[in-house]
């Protein structure tokens, strides 16, 4: 092979290898060698699969424990996330979720500390739970429908707090005992129960 080409690697080769290729070269080997053992060092993957099945085994722990307490009171299910998603799941099935959402307007309601704010979502929850013929009617008595009108002229945090304590009674009373009786709650309960056995067994 030949080259007119003055320092052409060709060439270069054909004298013997020159320094300045020879050390790039190795020094490449040895960076490719220190990013292989970087990648695969195997204890780093085994911490971070370590640490993402403890977490994982935390958050089934303190779902398990928070179906189990759903069952102890109503005021239970309501403080979790989870349970107001599955018992809203299961309001779907019954075609009477607007008596969870209206409630869970109402608690968001309350948090409102601007007056303007406060005026314009009390008239909107107003419209689209509690005046007559509303799109998603919660079932309340007529005095207590009255009531809340009055209160929106002069709208605080407090004006649905009548409408909203009867609708979480009726939920309490009626859907929530059905709700504990379900098969989705059954099965889930069953599941959570299983965990707690399992994890006692293994201490």
């Amino acid at each position: 092979m030949s080259c007119w080409m003055p320092g052409c690697p060709a060439l270069s080769m054909c004298r013997g290898l020159a320094a300045l290729p020879i050390t790039c070269l190795e020094r490449a080997k040895d960076l490719k060698t220190r990013l292989g053992i970087l990648l695969h060092k195997p204890e780093l993957g085994h911490k971070t699969g370590s640490s993402s099945r403890l977490q994982l085994g935390s958050r089934r722990r303190d779902s398990s424990r928070d179906v189990l307490e759903w069952r102890e009171s109503f005021d239970q299910l309501l403080k979790s996330k989870s349970g107001v998603n599955a018992f809203h799941t299961f309001l779907k099935t019954e075609f009477s979720e607007e008596n969870l959402d209206f409630w869970l307007a109402c608690e968001d309601f309350k948090k409102t500390r601007s007056k303007t704010k406060l005026a314009s979502k009390a008239n909107r929850i107003f419209e689209e739970f509690v005046q007559s013929e509303a799109p998603r009617e919660v079932n309340i008595d007529h005095e207590t429908r009255e009531i809340t009108r009055k209160n929106l002229s002069g709208a605080t945090s407090a004006c649905f707090n009548e409408a909203q304590a009867k609708t979480r009674t009726l939920m309490e009373k009626d859907s929530y005992p059905r709700f504990l009786k379900s098969a989705s709650y059954q099965d889930m309960s069953r599941q959570a129960a299983s965990r707690g056995t399992s994890k006692r067994s293994h201490t």
